[in-house]
Order: structure tokens, then sequence, then C-alpha cells
């Protein structure tokens, strides 16, 4: 009898079990493994302290020369203004003289201090 014909007389019959053919494999439903860690948070890392610059002395350099030595000290977050107020960007580095600085020069601060220098063009009063 083949295997159809046997699974319709066991349906028709209610309640007879046909045992799996012989190529079939049956698995068990796969286990659920949990694992549970603990640990202690690692400590809080100490805060390195803040690495510090002495600021140079830079009014009367070419504005380019100023930014220069500015950044050889380690003070890279630099601001340029027009000096005569006339709001003028400084596209030129090479062109303009700088007049102020917005930190004293000689001052150790925090390497990332925003510095301003302020600047006119070479040969403005």
């Amino acid at each position: 009898m083949s295997r159809i014909a046997a699974s319709l007389l066991c349906f028709a019959a209610a309640g007879c079990a046909i045992p799996p053919a012989a190529n079939t494999t049956t698995t068990a439903p796969p286990s659920v493994v949990t694992e549970t860690v603990t640990s202690a948070a690692p400590p809080p890392a100490a805060k390195a302290p803040a690495k510090t610059c002495t600021v140079p002395a830079v009014v009367g350099m070419v504005h380019q020369t100023a930014q220069d030595t500015m950044q050889a000290a380690g003070l890279y977050f630099l601001r340029e203004e027009d000096a005569t107020g006339q709001g003028r960007i400084l596209a030129l580095d090479r062109n303009w003289t700088t007049t102020a600085q917005s930190v004293a020069a000689g001052q150790v601060v925090d390497c990332t201090t925003p510095i301003t220098l302020s600047a006119k063009k070479i040969g403005e009063r």
C-alpha cells in the first residue's frame, strides 16, 4: 500500500499513527540558552589635564605669518576680523597686517582657547 493511501485511510479512521518514512528525520526544536553575565562597571577614567600653550606675540606680523606662528605654538582655534570695522573678509591673508590679538602674548592658556586676530590691509591707517 502506498504511503499516501495509508495516510488517507488513517485520516478516515482517525486515531491511527503512521510511522515516519525511512528517509525522513525529525529534529527537536532548538533549545534556548540564556546566559547572565554580571560584571562591575570599570571605574571612570581619570580626565587628562588640559594641554596648555603659551600665546606668542603676533601684532605687527603679516596676518598669514601671525596665523602660522599661533599654530606652531599649538593654538588652532583662531578667529579673524577686520580691525577697521568694515566687516571685510580677510581673503588674502598675506595682504593684511595683524593689529591686535584677543589673548595677550605670554599668557599660558588651554590650547583649545579661541583667539581672535584683528588685522588691517597693509598700508591702511
